[in-house]
């Protein structure tokens, strides 16, 4: 397999007819911008993203501002993929032989990166969580019992039980942009196959997930990209872009830097906004765990400390309260951080585009460069000072909690009306479903198993749901139901 440009950004859009591609769709003759353009605007301007503002990053129901919602992490992971795309149609030759790459090429890094958690459910990958043994536990029991499973479960094959045992908030990204968002054809924001491929961080189906023992698994079949319903608007992008199972789009390794790099660094820098952590405590750290560290990886994270410790000894003498120095430092820590890790995984793409190109990369920039000591670092220590701070824990039970309740009374709705025998407490609730993903799975042309619809339904609706509207809903519909 060798790759080529113009196939992998394919500004070809998806038609409806599986097979065929239109080249642009109802575009002005006024319109100065590129199709690529037009993809990140339409997902700039759709309800999804508007919804990531109340929708965890690390620390969940969060009241300080300042603090990072998953709106502002995607939209930093979105501007630092875009940076890279610049910096490799100023620096280097990649891109020297393709039309408009200085437009393109950073554009739809911008959009992947925007739209990257899209389909990441509340309280991030706790609801994944909460998704998946939810359904885990449910088939576990009907395969027990049989009487008391669904009508229509033997109709459902390994990848469409999968789909929701391991639900992947990356796969429902792809669902939502594909089918969900518009309500006049069934291509949702209808982006650009090239755009499209990049979003897929995963290639592989959910039946061929590799588990951690499996010698073969690596960066991009570790998880699903996309479930069964989703199938041949996946075959269609591999046919428009050159793409085969198991490659990843160039671009989607750099969108799954940026999205490293972001989280390494800014989850740091809202416990230190929080107070959980101070600036020292980082530094400190960072400079300790060189000790396990070699190389480039080992020179380039003792240059991000010393930079940082520099501008600590400049900041003591300024006549700055505790909370200012922690603040002003860490953002020059994080700086620091960004800048140098930025320019790693540049350099890494550089040196292996050609394998890339040929379907032979499948590893991570980040860990396959020299910036992956510091990221690593960074990560486990925000593991044990932030993610698992006890606030934050006790927040993410209470999500796990909330999003399984509002699945165990939505399941019940949707199986009593299907089955004609609803009391007005269901009829209630099932009403509260999204009136569009209530369309598209009663939809009597569709050749999906209708049990697998109507899993869908419930998954759709609570991936959709933000933080504050998942737990008051719930709060008010076990009210209703005791009353």
């Amino acid at each position: 397999m060798s790759l080529n440009w113009k196939d992998l950004l394919s500004e070809k859009r998806r038609t409806g007819t599986f097979g065929k591609t239109q080249k642009e769709d109802n575009k002005d003759s006024d319109d100065h911008r590129t199709p690529v353009e037009r993809d990140y605007d339409r997902i700039l301007f759709s309800t999804p993203v508007r919804r990531l503002a109340d929708k965890t990053q690390v620390f969940p129901l969060e009241e300080n501002d300042s603090v990072r919602t998953r709106l502002t992490h995607s939209l930093e992971v979105s501007n630092l993929a875009k940076s890279i795309g610049i910096s490799l149609v100023t620096k280097s030759k990649i891109f020297s032989s393709v039309p408009e790459a200085n437009r393109n090429v950073p554009t739809m890094l911008a959009a992947a990166g925007l739209v990257h958690d899209l389909g990441n459910p509340p309280f991030g990958h706790q609801g994944e969580a909460a998704i998946g043994s939810w359904f885990q536990e449910h088939f576990n029991s009907w395969e027990t019992k049989k009487e008391d499973a669904p009508k229509g479960i033997e109709e459902l094959n390994e990848q469409m039980k999968n789909d929701f045992k391991n639900f992947e908030g990356n796969a429902q990204t792809l669902r939502l942009v594909s089918r969900l968002q518009l309500l006049n054809n069934n291509r949702g924001l209808n982006l650009t196959m090239g755009t499209l491929g990049a979003l897929m961080k995963y290639t592989v189906p959910s039946h061929k997930i590799c588990k951690k023992s499996d010698t073969s698994r690596n960066a991009l079949n570790k998880k699903h990209g996309y479930f069964f319903s989703e199938n041949e608007v996946v075959e269609e992008i591999r046919s428009a872009t050159g793409l085969s199972e198991g490659a990843r789009h160039p671009m989607a390794f750099i969108m799954e830097a940026s999205d490293d790099i972001a989280y390494s660094v800014l989850d740091i820098e809202d416990a230190v906004k929080k107070g959980l952590i101070s600036v020292m405590d980082v530094v400190s750290f960072l400079e300790h765990s060189t000790t396990q560290a070699e190389g480039e990886a080992k020179e380039l994270t003792l240059r991000v400390v010393k930079l940082a410790k520099d501008d600590i000894a400049k900041y003591r003498n300024e006549k700055l309260s505790p909370s200012e120095f922690n603040d002003v430092s860490m953002q020059k820590l994080r700086v620091h951080a960004i800048s140098k890790m930025i320019v790693a995984v540049r350099k890494r793409f550089e040196d292996v585009i050609k394998d890339i190109l040929e379907g032979s990369y499948s590893k991570d920039l980040i860990s396959d460069s020299p910036a992956s000591h510091l990221c690593e670092a960074l990560t486990g220590f925000a593991k044990r000072h932030a993610y698992n701070h006890r606030s934050v824990l006790r927040i993410e039970l209470q999500g796990y909690r909330v999003i399984r309740g509002l699945m165990d009374i939505f399941w019940s709705s949707i199986q009593a009306t299907r089955e004609e025998r609803a009391d007005p407490f269901q009829r209630y609730t099932y009403g509260q479903l999204s009136e569009n993903y209530r369309r598209i799975a009663e939809d009597s042309q569709s050749s999906l198993p209708p049990l697998y619809r109507n899993f869908q339904l419930l998954t759709d609706m609570i991936s959709g749901m933000t933080d504050g509207f998942a737990v008051s809903l719930y709060d008010d519909l076990q009210n209703l139901k005791i009353a």
